[in-house]
């Protein structure tokens, strides 16, 4: 088998902590359940949490991981600039990123995206049904023509996010909004995903067809290579020929004496 794809899931772990109805739905934690629906032989699943030193996400584990799950809600402001920096170069280099639910707030898509990431929302327990508009898309394989789930939050737009993103999933919800559910990115060699479904109070992460996208979005995601992003003064490839006038450096002209 090939190298396994390694795979950190983060979590605020906040609301499992300290409500009663998430800890009830997620006893382990959404990243715990996350991990344990897309567990295949495939994946080297790691967790990390925001209460942890460096929110688990220390330069070794950054380093060394191919596709970065993501979800926060409550707690963006406490995630510290310098591990978005940290993911941001790591991004940049070749990592993939998860972004999922309300995670569309956090630093780290924020940053990525250059938007506000804003939305509507609406917490009443209302169907989804999301339309898969790209059945080609590898993060959609093995999904219908469209999914549902019964109890969700909506999302509406206007979503603020970049017209660049390739939208995978269009969400109609039961109140009658719509909203880009599932996006595509490309920030430097890495590859970015919004997923929206997600929503704490609500079972999502045992869908078994949230779980396949999410899985899906993993194995797409894969880095295909590392590389550092520089800007090197280089050498031609070929001769140049000579010129009358001295330019000097950085592409500013001097004067020329006559």
């Amino acid at each position: 088998m090939a190298n396994k794809i390694k795979v950190t899931i983060w979590n605020e772990f906040r609301h499992e902590m300290h409500l009663e109805a998430v800890r009830k739905l997620y006893p382990e934690g959404m990243h715990k359940a996350i991990g344990a629906g897309i567990k295949a032989d495939d994946l080297e699943i790691g967790y990390a949490v925001l209460d942890e030193p460096e929110h688990g996400l220390t330069e070794a584990v950054v380093n060394s991981t191919d596709v970065l799950i993501w979800w926060g809600h409550c707690a963006h402001a406490e995630v510290a600039d310098e591990i978005v920096r940290r993911i941001h170069k790591r991004v940049l280099e070749g990592m993939g990123l998860i972004v999922l639910h309300s995670a569309h707030f956090s630093k780290i898509f924020q940053a990525l995206t250059g938007t506000n990431c804003s939305l509507k929302w609406r917490e009443a327990a209302e169907k989804e049904r999301l339309w898969n508009i790209e059945p080609a898309h590898p993060i959609t394989q093995g999904i219908g023509e469209y999914f549902e789930l019964p109890y969700t939050e909506m999302y509406g737009e206007r979503f603020d996010i970049p017209q660049d993103g390739k939208i995978i999933f269009m969400s109609w919800f039961e109140g009658g909004e719509v909203f880009r559910s599932g996006v595509t990115f490309e920030r430097g060699h890495g590859k970015i995903f919004y997923f929206r479904p997600g929503h704490e109070t609500y079972p999502i992460f045992y869908n078994p067809d949230v779980l396949k996208v999410i899985g899906n979005a993993v194995r797409w995601a894969r880095p295909l290579l590392f590389a550092e992003h520089t800007a090197p003064n280089v050498k031609p490839l070929e001769k140049i020929s000579p010129k009358e006038a001295d330019f000097g450096v950085a592409g500013i002209v001097q004067q020329v004496e006559l």
